[in-house]
């Protein structure tokens, strides 16, 4: 009844509900847009190629955050990854890069500027992405007879033109999506790309569970039961902070500072895992290396080589997984270390006329900060190295389909629980200021205001 009542309230609100609305219409185009092949390529003869990423390998992990447009090679297959990646550059350059950093102090005007840099960027790395992934269409499975004018350079110019057209259109939705919409754009697009895949691969896992005697339904309830309290876990991980307690001055008649105990007291909430998916991503993008390394001329004949190739080809096997959390937990202390400014919070509580109980003000209060950050990000390291290779244990163990078991845990599943609190907390701010306490678990009715 709570969640009947909630739903009617997010109702009530005209400008919510047109901003629902908004967004659930850019996502239906965004979908439709991820079935639409690229003009020159048979769609019928692609039964094979997208078979290939059924089995959860590294081209799966591309295919499941496009939504399935990588294997149908369609219009949307970069998908707005590369628009993420230019993000990372560019918030990366930012610390290096006076100019950036100038910009970055700006306000509204800087962030318009460092967006329009991420913007060209990003019609960059699809120049690079499109004709690569267009030239590994054969070597990826794509049948020859599948190109119905031949690989011909009118059809990697057209083809490489689309491409690029189609991920600056995805991007124009996100951002459509963040204006007018609920949410970010941007990780609404790459959520509902994930969830896309999520019915086929439950829907196989249970085929396999029930109607070919692999364990049978108590198989499929033991798996939504460890599923639903991996879900827990991550949502504990994203939410979890340790709050320092922080005291402000009162201003007295004179206009001078009072620091006694009658002044306002606040908290510094430090996340536990400040870094997010980005150690995740960042892990992933260094563990293609290894497989690579093994494959070159000089090393592909050797005993190292082929090990490698081997056992860092497989996203479940030891050796990737054991590199894998080894990367993450690094990652994570380097991302948090550029992206959780001490220094510039201790100024700033400074210049406002705050401090930490007990500690002083200015660089006292920097190193007290960074020692917190440091004792707090060991076990939000640990824990998001673990939920990163949860699927490769659950098949190890549990014999669970590889295409299903992605959806427990990794940078799939801490996305979707990411953007679903997100964008709840933003529903959640609307029912509280414009009509109702809709997602409070008490509280009483509130009029709308005029």
């Amino acid at each position: 009844m709570k969640f009947i009542e909630t739903l009617k309230n997010v109702w009530n609100i005209e400008e919510l509900r047109n901003r629902i609305l908004v967004t659930l219409g850019l996502l239906l185009v965004y979908r439709f847009g991820a079935q639409v092949v690229l003009p020159g390529i048979d769609a019928s003869k692609l039964a094979e190629f997208s078979g290939n990423f059924d089995a959860g390998g590294i081209g799966g992990l591309l295919n499941a955050f496009t939504g399935g447009a990588f294997a149908n090679a369609s219009v949307f297959a970069l998908g707005i990854m590369p628009y993420i990646s230019a993000s990372i550059v560019v918030q990366l350059m930012q610390i290096a890069v006076p100019y950036l950093q100038k910009l970055q102090k700006e306000g509204e005007s800087g962030r318009k500027k460092i967006n329009q840099i991420t913007r060209w960027l990003t019609i960059g790395i699809c120049l690079i992405q499109a004709p690569s992934y267009l030239f590994g269409l054969e070597a990826l499975g794509v049948p020859s007879a599948a190109f119905i004018l031949g690989k011909t350079p009118m059809f990697f110019v057209s083809s490489t033109i689309i491409l690029v057209t189609g991920c600056v259109f995805a991007m124009w939705l996100g951002e459509k999506i963040t204006d007018k919409g609920i949410g970010n754009g941007i990780s609404i697009l790459i959520m509902v790309g994930i969830i896309a895949t999520l019915p086929l691969s439950f829907a196989q896992e249970f085929v396999s569970r029930v109607y070919e005697s692999n364990g049978g339904m108590i198989m499929i309830l033991i798996e939504m039961v460890i599923w639903f309290v991996i879900i827990l876990l991550s949502v504990l991980l994203v939410m979890a902070v340790r709050k320092i307690p922080v005291q402000y001055a009162r201003r007295t008649a004179t206009g001078e500072y009072e620091k006694n105990i009658f002044g306002a007291r606040q908290f510094i909430p430090l996340k536990l895992n400040a870094s997010g998916v980005m150690p995740i991503i960042f892990a992933q993008a260094i563990m293609f290396v290894p497989s690579f390394l093994g494959g070159v001329s000089f090393m592909k004949d050797s005993s190292v080589g082929q090990w490698m190739q081997v056992n860092y080809s497989d996203i479940f096997g030891f050796w990737y997984n054991v590199t894998f959390a080894l990367l993450i937990i690094v990652f994570t202390y380097f991302y948090t270390a550029i992206t959780v400014p001490t220094n510039k919070m201790a100024d700033d509580l400074k210049r406002s006329g705050g401090f930490v109980p007990g500690i002083k003000p200015g660089t006292d209060t920097a190193e007290f900060l960074d020692r917190i950050m440091s004792q707090i990000t060991l076990p939000g390291s640990i824990f998001l190295a673990m939920i990163a290779i949860f699927p490769a244990i659950v098949v190890k163990f549990l014999g669970i389909q590889q295409g299903w078991a992605l959806f427990f845990g990794g940078t799939s599943l801490l996305i979707m629980v990411g953007v679903a609190i997100d964008t709840m907390q933003q529903i959640n701010s609307y029912l509280l200021n414009r009509h109702y306490d809709g997602l409070m678990k008490s509280g009483k009715n509130r009029k709308a205001v005029a």
